[in-house]
């Protein structure tokens, strides 16, 4: 009976080893796959993390390299003339009721909604000049300014002056991505276009009469500007400052295109836009967004 026993607890002891052998590794291998979960976990947020910092940080010098070509377009002195080219028969008379539209290049940006709201605020319609952004970070913009009734025009993909101007072939191939852009994420065949630094820009390498046959030939019309809010070529303006350059030009016109821009760094153009639209109320002026009945302001009127 003695060795019966003996032989019991061994078997029990073996047993009793084998059971803690086992409960070690289960125990080991759901450390690891723990350890493993949260180890790719971490990863993953470290990643997507650190392509938000890469995102962010392309936007900024994008839109850094936006101002430094807008800067590079023209000085505030040179605009004046730019603009002296409006057609004699847009020039105001006595009783006219001016007809205003806010445009808006560059964007979407990080002020897009905000810009968006103020319309909304005031039941006025817009209409924004859009540049290639990620559609991931932005699809909803370009999709808000076509459903709240705002007008969307091209204004380049690249937005790169020595790209876009580099021939017909490289305008052509800007124009198709921007045109399909927004036909993907809105369904609008759009048939707007602002020239990057307007067509009387001074940087193409190739006569502009070769892109506005282009554009032309598409049925698109160009749209230029003959009121500068100033946002474009100087960060010194106060808001003030920004709407009292608008109205000052406005009451010259029939017809007044007006320059703003939405990119991340215009914070005092954003400032600026509920005044300038509750002045422009007071002024009588109509605010419209851009349409087939618009009068057309170009800089160049005919093909050179």
């Amino acid at each position: 009976m003695s060795a019966t026993n003996e032989e019991l607890e061994r078997q029990r002891s073996k047993r009793k080893r084998v059971n803690r052998m086992k409960k070690m590794i289960i125990t080991t291998i759901i450390t690891f796959m723990l350890t493993t979960v949260f180890v790719l976990g971490f990863l993953c947020f470290k990643i997507v993390s650190l392509q938000r910092q890469i995102n962010s940080l392309s936007a900024s010098m994008a839109e850094a390299k936006l101002e430094a070509e807008e800067e590079a377009i023209a000085s505030d002195g040179e605009l004046d003339d730019l603009y002296a080219v409006d057609n004699m028969d847009n020039l105001a008379e006595a009783g006219d009721i001016p007809r205003v539209y806010l445009t808006f290049d560059d964007g979407p940006s990080s002020n897009t909604d905000e810009i968006l709201d103020i319309l909304d605020d005031y039941n006025v319609k817009a209409s924004f000049f859009v540049i290639g952004k990620d559609v991931e970070e932005y699809g909803d913009d370009y999709k808000r300014i076509v459903e709240e009734g705002h007008t969307i025009g091209m204004h380049s993909f690249s937005h790169n002056y020595s790209n876009i101007y580099d021939s017909e072939e490289a305008f052509i191939a800007d124009y198709n991505k921007i045109h399909s852009l927004i036909h993907e994420v809105c369904g609008i065949d759009c048939k707007y276009y602002r020239f990057p630094g307007g067509s009387s820009n001074k940087v193409s390498n190739s006569s502009m009469s070769v892109f506005i046959n282009y554009l032309n030939s598409q049925n698109t019309t160009y749209f230029d500007w003959n009121v500068a809010s100033g946002d474009a070529t100087s960060q010194a303006f106060t808001a003030d400052e920004l709407v009292d350059n608008v109205m000052n030009d406005v009451v010259k016109y029939k017809t007044s295109v007006v320059l703003l821009h939405d990119s991340s760094n215009k914070e005092t153009t954003v400032e600026a836009l509920p005044q300038l639209i509750e002045s422009l109320q007071a002024s009588g002026a109509m605010i419209l967004p851009i349409t087939d009945e618009t009068t057309v302001i170009q800089h160049v009127s005919v093909v050179q």
